[in-house]
């Protein structure tokens, strides 16, 4: 895939089934990741992957932090199951660095790019991904489960595999306005 049409035709690719990423594929991934922005070199992230029966150890995570919640019972299945959606699902972690020239939202901002960079080097490699937040990437049980450190956050939770079905590409927005002169 040209690099142009890879960023101009990002799409998310929810529906993601066997195989997940080969190891060579998975290097490309990690190696897109370590080219994310990165003032004074901090490596303000790090990332969890599970594969294989590691899933259900984040499914657990998940649901405990559903019954903490108070979720009803199917609620709380349903979170257990949710990393089960694709082969691989890589938890993305800021991984905050006191630093008085890069401030935390800074380093935040490099975390993301890292994690949009792995999903854009799936993508390159025919895989699909889909990068995922919700409730579960806001929430401190699930945090600390994954141990973050007060002043880490999760970026997100990003989910790859094999597309299920052909994915179609989204129209592009308008964003003109979203311009101005200086």
């Amino acid at each position: 895939m040209q690099a142009i049409e890879l960023l101009t035709t990002r799409s998310s690719m929810p529906r993601l089934i066997e195989p997940g990423p080969a190891p060579q594929q998975f290097e490309l991934m990690q190696r897109a990741a370590g080219r994310a922005p990165d003032h004074m070199a901090l490596t303000p992230y790090r990332f969890i992957v599970y594969t294989g029966a590691a899933r259900q150890r984040l499914g657990a995570i998940y649901r405990a932090a559903a019954e903490a919640r108070g979720l009803p019972e199917e609620a709380c299945v349903q979170a257990s199951q949710l990393p089960l959606r694709a082969p691989m699902v890589i938890a993305c972690l800021l991984d905050y660095q006191v630093h008085d020239k890069v401030p935390r939202d800074e380093q935040f901002a490099s975390a993301a790019c890292a994690t949009l960079l792995m999903q854009q080097a799936a993508f390159a490699q025919n895989l699909g991904a889909i990068w995922r937040t919700g409730w579960f990437a806001e929430d401190k049980q699930v945090a600390q489960a994954l141990g973050a450190k007060a002043d880490d956050a999760i970026v997100g939770f990003l989910y790859v595999g094999t597309p299920a079905v052909p994915t179609p590409i989204k129209p592009d927005k308008a964003i003109a306005d979203k311009f101005s002169d200086g």
